[in-house]
This record gives structure tokens, C-alpha cells and sequence, in this order.
């Protein structure tokens, strides 16, 4: 039977290449394997490809009242990123770990697998409920399966706690994230026939001006009440690519745009908002071709996470850290889908998010101290 401490956990789970865009099944195997040596039954949730899984797990009775620790298993790519060492071999130096994952947000998952054991032997009174998702970095596209499941095949649990890089400080709320491509499609003319073609380089040029220009006016109008920051949802156009030769009036333009919306928006009305403003321009622009066209497609979407009164997990992690504040971020998580699954949901985890998805990412060794004293105490808790 294998133990580990919770460094060797760490070690073990960023050895594996997880990068969204590669398998993550040999480390939902080695899991599963794991907690079956320590008598720990798993479900693992395959994705449709049967490429990648979550896998899910109880550890304790199967009664109401437990706790779900959370975590995403896939890391961003490290390609093109100056490292010092092997990103997938955790480096120890001056007291981090250094290593892909290592902070956003393998530890977390580590330090609770490796403390399977102690929670076994504490004969826990409330069951501790694991969930490892896929493919959270480019949408959070694997958890709404599992936790839809988990919702309807486990005992109502008290708290969900989903455990990004906080600084093991308590997080109740953050923004909402929709990801978005707009294709505009012209028609292809001389560049010195002008009025014989329509550009789709420059009327998605119009387009990304007007997101900017919608961004500006939640600029103008924000409220010190918001506690986001920037106290307003944000409209970001990240990447745009279009044209042929700069003596061809341009038939296509895709760009690529992100909405960070606070509590009371929704990201989708920003692609109402955009249509609106599209369709005059559609109508200018099929005057000269009618197969001139303007599309929005979404690539992503997650809901933000809101505070709750009096909320159980919020209770509960003031109760575990010690801690009375909680902290608001502008990052999208898996929260905010264990919130509108009608769990109570917080974030707190050990590492900092200024971590994440850079080169040379690490974890204080005391961050994870700290993270393995606080599940300690939750299972003291939960006994």
C-alpha cells in the first residue's frame, strides 16, 4: 500500500504533463489506483473523446453535512516560457517547489490525497468528498458533468471549498468569464475598387473599437460599491487575424474577445450588444454582396461566484484559517458552477495566484504547511 507526504504528492502529480491541451488519464489512473489500495471507491466521468475524465470520490459515511474539496487537474503550456529546470520535476529551492502546477493548483489536490489515509483512520463522523476536473484553464469545460452528478448521486454536502492559489485566504466572490469569436466575412476586390468591396479587416476593426468603447462606459459609470478589481466588467479582444495582401479588399477577419462581468451582469448581453450594433453594418455591407456576414460564436462561458449570507463554506473556512476577512478576485474558477448547482462555495487554497501560468511557478513550503494544517483541522472538524 502506498503513503505518501503531501512534497511527494506534489512531486508525483506535476510529473504528470497535463497541459490542456494533452490527456490528463494517466493521472486520473494513478488517483484512482491509489484510493482503491486505500479502499476508496472512485468515479471517473470520461469526456466524450474518452480523452480526458473527472474523476470523484468519498472518503468517510455517506451522509449529508460533508465537505468537497475541489480542483482542476490541467495546467497551461509551458511553451516558450524561459525555465530554469525540467517544469514537469519539481525543483525544492530556497524553500518553494518549483514545478508546472505547482501553485495553480496541483498542491492542493496533493496535500489532500496524501492526507487520504489520516482521513481514513479518523473515522470521519461527515465525509470529505474529492473532485478532480478537466480542462479548467481553457473554459471550465469538464466540471459542469461532474458536479451535476455529484449533486444528484451524493448526500447534499454543507461546503464546497475549490481550492485555487489564495494565500489560504477566503475567497467569496468573483467575476463571471464569456469567451468569444467574431467572424466578419467581406468581399474580395482590388484594393484600388474600393466601393466594389468590402473589407472585413476594417469593419472588424469598427467592431473591436466599439467593444473597447462599451468597456469605457462601465469605466464612466462603475460603483465604489463593486469590490472587483477593476470595479467594472471588462471587454478584452485578445487576438485578431484577417486579410490576404495589403492590395486585396479583405473577405474574412476573425478576432478573439473575453467579457469579465461583475455580480448582476451577464457576459452573453455583450454579444446582444454587439449584434445590435452589427446590424445596420450588415446592411451597409450586403449591398454589395449578400454573402457578407457577421458571426459570434462562444468558445467558453463560466458564472461568477457571489457572496453568500451567511454561507457555510464562508463560516467554515473562517473557522479553519483563523482568518475573519474575505477577498474578492476578478479571475473566473469552477466556483461559481458549484454555486449555481445550489452549493455553498468559497476558494481557498495554498500558493498565489501571482503564480500562476508563469515561467519558473512555484509554492512556498510553508503555503503548503499551512494548506496541510487546514485540512488537518477539517477532519478534526468533521470527526
Amino acid at each position: 500500500m502506498k503513503y505518501f507526504s503531501p512534497k511527494q504528492f506534489i512531486d508525483k502529480l506535476v510529473s504528470f504533463d497535463t497541459v490542456s491541451s494533452e490527456s490528463n488519464l494517466p493521472l486520473i489512473q494513478f488517483v484512482q489506483s491509489y484510493l482503491a489500495e486505500h479502499g476508496v471507491v472512485s468515479k471517473v466521468l470520461p469526456d466524450p473523446d474518452g480523452k480526458k475524465a473527472n474523476l470523484y470520490a468519498t472518503i468517510g459515511p455517506m451522509v449529508e453535512g460533508g465537505v468537497i474539496l475541489s480542483g482542476h487537474t490541467d495546467v497551461v503550456p509551458v511553451q516558450g516560457q524561459p525555465w530554469d529546470s525540467d517544469p514537469f520535476q519539481v525543483v525544492e529551492q530556497n524553500n518553494r517547489l518549483y514545478g508546472r502546477g505547482t501553485a495553480d493548483m496541483k498542491s492542493f489536490l496533493a496535500i489532500a490525497l496524501a492526507l487520504v489515509p489520516e482521513m481514513l483512520k479518523k473515522g470521519l463522523r461527515k465525509p470529505i468528498h474529492l473532485a478532480l476536473s478537466y480542462d479548467e484553464e481553457i473554459g471550465c469545460f469538464g466540471a459542469p458533468a461532474m458536479i451535476n452528478e455529484m449533486a444528484e448521486k451524493l448526500p447534499r454536502p454543507m461546503a464546497v471549498i475549490v481550492g485555487e492559489p489564495t494565500s489560504m485566504r477566503i475567497i467569496n466572490a468573483h467575476k463571471g468569464i464569456g469567451s468569444y469569436t467574431t467572424t466578419v466575412t467581406g468581399h474580395e476586390a482590388h484594393s484600388s475598387q474600393i466601393d466594389r468591396g468590402v473589407s472585413a479587416v476594417m469593419t472588424a476593426a469598427r467592431l473591436v473599437t466599439y467593444l473597447e468603447d462599451l468597456m469605457l462606459e462601465n469605466q464612466r459609470r462603475f460603483s465604489t460599491d463593486v469590490p472587483f478589481e477593476p470595479p467594472y466588467t471588462s471587454v478584452h479582444v485578445g487576438t485578431i487575424k484577417g486579410g490576404t495582401a495589403v492590395n486585396i479588399i479583405a473577405r474574412q477577419c476573425s478576432f478573439d474577445w473575453d467579457v469579465r462581468a461583475v455580480s448582476g451582469e451577464n457576459a452573453r448581453d455583450y454579444i446582444s450588444k454587439l449584434n445590435d450594433y452589427c446590424k445596420p453594418i450588415l446592411k451597409e455591407m450586403r449591398k454589395i454582396s449578400p454573402d457578407c456576414n457577421i458571426v459570434t460564436t462562444v468558445n467558453a462561458e463560466a458564472p461568477g461566484m457571489s457572496p453568500e449570507e451567511d454561507g457555510a463554506a464562508e463560516q467554515l473556512c473562517k473557522y479553519l484559517t483563523g482568518e475573519i476577512h474575505t477577498e474578492t478576485v476578478s479571475y473566473a474558477t469552477e466556483a461559481g458552477l458549484f454555486q449555481e448547482a445550489g452549493l455553498s462555495t468559497v476558494l481557498c487554497g495554498p500558493g498565489s495566484i501571482s503564480q500562476a501560468h508563469r515561467p519558473n511557478e512555484y509554492i512556498e513550503i510553508s503555503q503548503v504547511q499551512k494548506a496541510e494544517l487546514f485540512m488537518n483541522k477539517l477532519m478534526d472538524y468533521l470527526s
